[in-house]
């Protein structure tokens, strides 16, 4: 029985259509196996993963000199103070008025990096504060 199939096999010749709809199918195959497995995407996709990874490396940057510059004042201790009596949701605001994520030439505060630094200074200690450290 073997040797039939193989001989069935070998004599086997598709037609044109059944050509075209195994190459449809198994381009479609390869299409939902990349993108769903492969790591394929878009370029609208690419593009929004490329913003949003910018907007998140300015933030993070705007919070090491935001934290930096609020350690370094002269009442960076008593500011600390208050930061950390501030309610959780609202320490970011204390920062943005504070001014420590705005910049020169900024109308507005850098976007994400308010809530960075007051979680980078929460876990300052008030010996960090001094200008030996």
């Amino acid at each position: 029985m073997s040797n039939e199939m193989m001989k069935n096999w070998n004599e086997y010749k598709p037609t044109k259509t059944v050509w075209l709809w195994s190459a449809v199918g198994a381009a479609g195959l390869t299409m939902i196996v990349g993108f769903t497995a492969g790591g394929w995407m878009t370029s609208s996709t690419a593009a929004e993963r490329t913003q949003a990874s910018t907007e998140l490396a300015v933030a993070t940057l705007a919070a090491d000199i935001c934290s930096n510059r609020f350690l370094a004042a002269a009442d960076a201790d008593a500011k600390l103070a208050a930061l950390k009596e501030t309610d959780s949701w609202k320490q970011d605001t204390f920062i943005e008025e504070g001014g420590w994520v705005t910049f020169a030439n900024m109308e507005k505060p850098v976007d994400g990096a308010a809530e960075l630094c007051a979680s980078r200074l929460m876990a300052a200690s008030p010996s960090a504060t001094d200008s030996g450290a």
